[in-house]
């Protein structure tokens, strides 16, 4: 296959390479003060999900070339590429402040109210355009064979460290998926770009729930107290960039990678590795109850420096991990891609950012954040 000039460009990206090996919660350290701003401004006792964070407006209606899982369709033509190595910094904004804040956001979040929470891109679609991805669930399958969506059922570290991510978007709740990683501040969590911003403006009441299962929040609900993204999707949606991230608050006095663990993170790695991806869609014929894994050899995306697999995920499952090195054994990886946009004409097969030097640098910032 040849590469084209972008993807050629991606091979020399200079930095250092950075491997943070997996974090058991026996491992944690000292903890890091919460902060941020304003949580939700809703009554406790709303009736519906009107959500109490700001109103977003749906995009304008029309084809792109891609866009986040499934198909969305926002109008925006796609930008020209912003290159990986600039002088901005990652984007950070700052979350909920006070602890009556958070706690009425944990509140707000009920079992049903997670259950009821739409996968983002179904929202940023118009109906029209909305087509679920073929594919299904295949029973039985093992875990240490190539899967294109099936339920996780092996256990191990990622049961724990991947959940789903709640949020507001445009007045609704609002889901995607992500994964714990270890590092300093033991409180990052690493999601898709467009889970944490999107049409300009940043998601609110955004809450990282781990081991995620029908309703239930087996390891806890950790509130945002910041979210931060790559410059490159801040300034233009880029979706080479599509990465997000948040620190978390301590939940009862400890921090996240203390109680799930956190898994490994790496930067500019070789490319054709196998990897396993992990998420929740949401959409049929997935429901969102339940986490599930596609795994095989990553590919070049040959319109893009982005990489591939074959995966029948749907919506809801945007900002989920992959990993490389993964042991079906302990559920333990390194983190090095996620999940974050289809092709219309190719639904079977995901695409997610290369890691290199952008995403290094948001994952530093969020360690220093």
């Amino acid at each position: 296959m040849t590469k084209s000039p972008r993807l050629a460009a991606v091979s020399v990206l200079t930095g250092a390479l950075l491997s943070v090996s997996p974090m058991t919660p026996s491992q944690a350290g000292a903890a890091r003060p919460a902060g941020g701003a304003a949580g939700p401004r809703a009554s406790d006792a709303a009736p519906s999900d009107a959500a109490p964070g700001r109103m977003l407006p749906d995009g304008p209606t029309g084809h792109v070339r891609r866009a986040p899982l499934p198909d969305l369709d926002t109008g925006r033509p796609r930008p020209a590429p912003v290159p990986d190595l600039g002088t901005t910094g990652p984007a950070v904004h700052p979350m909920a402040a006070s602890r009556t804040d958070r706690e009425r956001l944990l509140r707000w979040w009920t079992p049903a109210r997670m259950r009821r929470a739409h996968p983002l891109d179904t929202l940023i679609a118009p109906a029209a355009a909305r087509r679920p991805v073929p594919g299904g669930r295949p029973a039985g399958t093992p875990a240490s064979a190539p899967s294109t969506g099936a339920a996780w059922t092996s256990g191990g570290r990622v049961t724990q460290t991947t959940g789903r991510v709640f949020f507001t978007y445009s007045g609704r709740p609002a889901s995607c998926s992500g994964n714990a990683v270890a590092g300093a501040n033991q409180s990052t969590v690493i999601t898709a770009g467009h889970c944490v911003r999107l049409d300009g403006a940043w998601h609110t009441d955004w809450v990282f729930v781990p081991g995620y299962h029908d309703g239930q929040a087996p390891y806890g609900k950790w509130t945002a107290a910041r979210t931060l993204t790559t410059p490159q999707w801040e300034a233009h949606e880029d979706l080479d960039y599509d990465v997000g991230a948040a620190t978390v608050d301590l939940l009862g006095g400890r921090t996240l990678t203390s109680v799930v663990g956190g898994q490994g993170i790496a930067f500019n790695q070789p490319r054709h590795r196998r990897m396993y991806a992990f998420g929740y869609p949401a959409q049929a014929p997935y429901d969102g109850s339940r986490l599930v894994y596609c795994s095989g050899r990553a590919k070049d995306d040959t319109k893009s420096h982005d990489v591939g697999l074959t995966c029948d995920m749907t919506a809801g499952s945007s900002g989920g991990p992959w990993f490389l090195g993964f042991d079906a054994r302990t559920g333990a990886g390194t983190q090095n891609s996620l999940n974050s946009f289809k092709y219309d004409a190719d639904p079977n097969e995901m695409f997610g950012p290369y890691f290199g030097a952008a995403v290094k640098a948001l994952y530093d910032k969020a360690q220093n954040t």
